[in-house]
């Protein structure tokens, strides 16, 4: 099997019940997810085998974590134990022209404040084919973004396929911070993931007249970008999903992606929403897989769109579809029929 190895934080999730809004909630519903974590288990369903890098504490929070993970097949030897917590995120799920909201309290959890010396990452990627990160880990803090760099300039002593999601969160740096870490990162990565906000917040490519919150894409504003974002930084794909927000309930779903000579989109799928939470990391894990066993680009892109519109049908941070529910459905069978 194919060794994966993904790296950053894995979290508890309290969700509300339902839709219910944080004011009416009396219990939460409890999860453990996270960007890096949520492709993880997506490698796992898919037969590979993948590697989850992080740290928790050694109490029976972090043990439920870690336990979380096993129980979807994901490999959890490379994850240190110590610090004082599991970051947390509250999530209260939107509906209609509601917004979903999100509330942090991950200060001081254990993979923010890991040094160097908690992994030995020349083992870490030992007999490795590919290293997935996302811009959540370098934005935890100054130990995140230098154990990020570690593990990047150990991924290519290994000659390890490098993929990075930008995913820009407001909440964690700002885009002054961001671009100043991650565009000093880009040159290790080999598949850059990244939607309109991730492109120009942590990069500084703006696409665009492009606005999603009114349905609107304009193509040709990513296609400049990518085209810019290859010659700047030599990605060999550049990717984006391409989500058409029509309400917290609904939404269109396709991507793109550039090899350095053609443009790809990918057919578009009309979402009714169950959980948005992991629906870009069920595409990247869908992304890696499709690129990882073929050379066929187009395909991969498909199985990754189709993965992750299928993410939005199930509750929880991890995408739990088989290879063969992904395939039948970008074949065609979207109809939702009883499987008996």
């Amino acid at each position: 099997m194919k060794k994966i190895v993904t790296m950053g934080e894995i979290m508890l999730r309290l969700s509300t019940p339902g839709h219910q809004r944080f004011v009416q909630a009396e219990s939460f519903d409890v999860i453990y997810g996270g960007g890096e974590a949520n492709v993880a288990v997506s490698l796992a369903n898919y037969g590979l085998d993948p590697y989850f890098v992080s740290k928790l504490p050694d109490n029976p929070i972090g043990q439920s974590a870690i336990n979380h993970l096993r129980k979807f097949g994901v490999n959890t030897d490379y994850v240190a134990r110590g610090g004082e917590r599991v970051g947390i995120y509250y999530l209260e799920t939107g509906a209609s022209m509601r917004a979903s909201t999100v509330v942090y309290d991950r200060a001081h959890s254990s993979i923010s404040e890991a040094v160097l010396e908690d992994f030995d990452f020349d083992a870490i990627f030992k007999d490795a084919e590919w290293f997935h990160f996302t811009g959540i880990t370098p934005a935890l803090g100054e130990n995140g973004a230098k154990i990020t760099e570690a593990a990047l300039k150990a991924a290519k002593r290994h000659n390890v396929t490098v993929s990075v999601d930008l995913n820009y969160r407001k909440k964690l740096w700002t885009p002054e911070q961001a671009q100043k870490v991650m565009t000093g990162l880009m040159q290790y990565v080999d598949v850059c993931i990244g939607n309109e906000e991730d492109a120009e917040k942590v990069l500084g490519f703006k696409p665009g007249d492009s606005d999603v919150t009114k349905g609107e894409l304009e193509i040709d504003a990513y296609k400049d970008i990518f085209k810019r974002m290859k010659e700047t930084f030599g990605f060999k794909y550049v990717v984006t999903t391409l989500r058409e927000s029509h309400s917290a309930s609904d939404n269109g779903w396709s991507a793109l992606i550039y090899n350095g000579e053609e443009f790809y989109q990918s057919k578009k799928y009309e979402i009714r929403i169950v959980d948005r939470v992991g629906g870009g990391d069920s595409f990247a894990g869908g992304l890696i897989y499709g690129l990882a066993t073929s050379d066929d680009f187009k395909h991969a892109l498909e199985f990754a769109v189709g993965a992750s519109a299928l993410k939005h049908t199930i509750f929880g941070d991890a995408n739990l579809v088989t290879v063969a529910e992904v395939e039948a459905l970008i074949q065609g069978d979207a109809s939702g029929r009883v499987q008996r």
